[in-house]
């Protein structure tokens, strides 16, 4: 389900409401415990596990020093105890969007930190032109894509368990 349940014309999210019902808690840690307490999340409906810091590198950078970025926290002992951190594809960072919100396009309650209201690589790389890969705005939820030498936000996620399609 995209969140939105008011109906703006016939045929739109609202009126539908198609898709997979969120569980309740959306996000919590990885044991499945609550509230959330640590420094990374796990997202019920994907079975993904995402930082909460949003912002790990603390600014922008471009496409290639973003998976640079993530490979460092996957070196030595890792970053929040694990090794297999990763830049997250279009589909996954897109599921983390709430189109009833609003800077951030992010489910209320959510747990995460340090959100920007700006676009956020992904790992997904322009099929047409590959000097460019997609990005999601995360004031909005719209996706575009980006020259890779663009300077977007980065978003550690690692594969979790086995959820519902997100």
């Amino acid at each position: 389900k995209t969140g939105q349940t008011v109906r703006y014309y016939s045929g739109d999210d609202g009126a539908l409401e198609r898709g997979v019902a969120w569980p309740m808690p959306r996000f919590t840690n990885p044991d499945g415990t609550e509230p959330v307490s640590g420094d990374v999340v796990l997202d019920q409906l994907t079975g993904l596990i995402w930082a909460c810091n949003a912002n790990i590198p603390d600014g922008t950078m471009t496409w290639q020093q973003a998976l640079d970025a993530i490979a460092d926290m996957n070196s030595g002992i890792g970053s929040y105890g694990y090794t297999d951190w990763r830049l997250p594809n279009r589909k996954e960072l897109r599921s983390l969007i709430d189109y009833s919100q609003y800077n951030p396009a992010l489910p209320q309650g959510h747990p995460f930190t340090d959100v920007q209201a700006a676009d956020y690589w992904t790992s997904t790389t322009n099929a047409v032109n590959t000097s460019y890969a997609w990005a999601v705005d995360l004031s909005s939820g719209y996706m575009n894509y980006f020259g890779k030498s663009t300077g977007n936000y980065v978003w550690a996620v690692r594969s979790g368990r086995g959820g519902s399609s997100g």
